[in-house]
């Protein structure tokens, strides 16, 4: 997705080495992209960008937190949820990095004359994947997906059964 300017950018001209750290509040509607409002993004996008900047190196986190707007799986009603995500790239100066790296980072080279890095697309990118496969109404007591305590300790009965009893003592007789 190519913008003519880019909505999240972190300058890097006069960025001296050290932490710094950069928020960022933007409407969801400025990325100018249909499948994120589609998928129910339509108020502010908040963004907190920690930034490590080393002699050959730029690490940027990057906090990412918008509110959306979904329907229940289950009972169809209207549930507005804050969803949360978190990314971490590593842009290195000049050419890959000397030493192989693992886990969930990701690596990228930066051009030694850039002014800024554009964050725009991660920071969307890691909205999109913050959206829950399933949505249930917190309050509803029919859809939630997970049960309380309460109701595990009412079914707890029932496995003392005796197919239960049965399947101990086959259980106890083989091993």
């Amino acid at each position: 997705m190519h913008k003519e300017k880019a909505q999240i950018e972190i300058p890097l001209a006069g960025l001296v080495q050290g932490t710094h750290e950069f928020d960022f509040t933007c409407k969801a509607r400025d990325f100018r992209d249909q499948q994120f409002t589609d998928a129910g993004f339509t108020d502010e996008v908040h963004v907190r960008a920690t930034v490590g900047k080393s002699e050959r190196e730029v690490r940027v986190a990057i906090e990412a937190s918008a509110d959306a707007s979904f329907t229940c799986d289950i009972c169809l009603s209207p549930v507005s949820k804050t969803l949360e995500g978190t990314f971490c790239i590593y842009y290195v100066c000049g050419g890959p990095p000397e030493e192989e790296q693992t886990g969930d980072e990701e690596y990228r080279i930066l051009d030694s004359n850039a002014i800024a890095i554009d964050i725009t697309e991660d920071v969307r990118e890691t909205l999109l994947l913050s959206i829950p496969m399933k949505v249930t109404c917190p309050d509803n007591p029919e859809c939630l997906l997970y049960r309380s305590e309460e109701v595990d300790q009412a079914a707890q009965p029932e496995e003392t059964s005796s197919w239960h009893e049965s399947l101990e003592k086959l259980k106890n007789k083989y091993c």
